[in-house]
């Protein structure tokens, strides 16, 4: 096993493990914060923590969905997978978008509905509920920090959506945190004005995020920025001279290359196959690039300009 394969591998490890553990470390969280939104919400007369309560269900889903992608996105490949099973995340991505969109479109759904409601009748909600608000949302933005980090580190975008489906959920505890200042003032309208810009905001982040998994999915190339990076490297290898046809596909975080490498004419087998060993090698050194195809394409030397 060669160096190059065996970073690939500890990195896909280290991939896995992170995700594992940062998801149930989230599952954890959500699952308490539930509980005691639940309780101090029926104690307390505030149906805004018991609708939060029930939000917060739709990070478990994310979470359980998380926890079986990452499950099956690091199976080795197989006959039937021989380019591996990465594309699961984007598969997670496309479901927790989908759920983000959901969500938001569900608060703007219901803030326009009490918004044109024509009476609306206060409810003595108790401080206990505005502490245990406060309580809630400062949790649900370290949960998202704490996961926005980890999925950063390890290079994953699964975490990453995963995270901004917490933050989501952090916003929908702020709005009710703001309904629950605002029923205790008297402004009744606030949290449904509150809840309606945050809706969509959700909504446009989970629009977001299913648009650029459908992209990956349907093999989406890397950013300008990363392809130009890959023609560097493939250009300063030795004894490449020139080449084209650079094509690159996205799946899940990692990414195929494929070019076709130009050699003179009289070039053997065995030098052409070794300068295109070395490319392989050289930019998956990169950490994301799991798979290089090299095409020998002989040309005559009065093509290239001589020394």
């Amino acid at each position: 096993m060669d160096t190059t394969t065996s970073n690939s591998i500890n990195t896909t490890i280290q991939r896995q493990k992170a995700a594992s553990k940062s998801t149930w470390v989230s599952v954890i969280v959500n699952i308490f914060l539930c509980v005691i939104q639940i309780i101090t919400g029926y104690l307390t007369t505030s149906c805004a923590l018991v609708a939060d309560a029930i939000h917060s269900l739709s990070d478990l889903i994310s979470d359980a969905v998380v926890l079986i992608a990452n499950r099956f996105a690091n199976i080795p490949p197989d006959e039937n997978h021989p380019h591996g099973h990465y594309r699961y995340e984007n598969i997670a991505s496309f479901f927790i978008g989908l759920l983000l969109l959901s969500v938001g479109l569900g608060m703007i759904w219901n803030s326009v509905h009490q918004l044109l409601l024509s009476e609306k009748t206060p409810t003595d909600i108790h401080y206990a509920a505005l502490f245990i608000a406060l309580f809630v949302l400062i949790a649900k933005e370290g949960l998202f920090r704490y996961l926005l980090a980890i999925g950063k580190k390890v290079g994953s975008t699964m975490l990453i959506v995963n995270a901004w489906h917490a933050r989501s959920d952090a916003l929908s505890s702020l709005i009710v945190f703001i309904a629950i200042i605002a029923s205790i003032m008297g402004v009744l309208w606030a949290d449904s004005v509150a809840a309606l810009l945050v809706g969509a905001m959700i909504a446009h982040m989970g629009l977001q995020f299913t648009w650029n998994a459908l992209q990956t999915l349907s093999d989406l190339a890397v950013s300008p920025e990363e392809q130009q990076e890959i023609a560097k490297i493939i250009q300063q290898t030795k004894g490449v001279i020139q080449f084209h046809q650079l094509k690159t596909r996205k799946s899940g975080d990692f990414i195929h290359v494929e070019v076709h490498l130009e050699f003179p004419e009289e070039t053997t087998i065995k030098t052409a196959h070794d300068i295109g060993l070395a490319v392989s090698h050289r930019l998956k050194a990169k950490g994301n690039i799991i798979d290089v195809t090299t095409h020998f394409d002989p040309i005559s030397t009065d093509h290239y300009p001589l020394d």
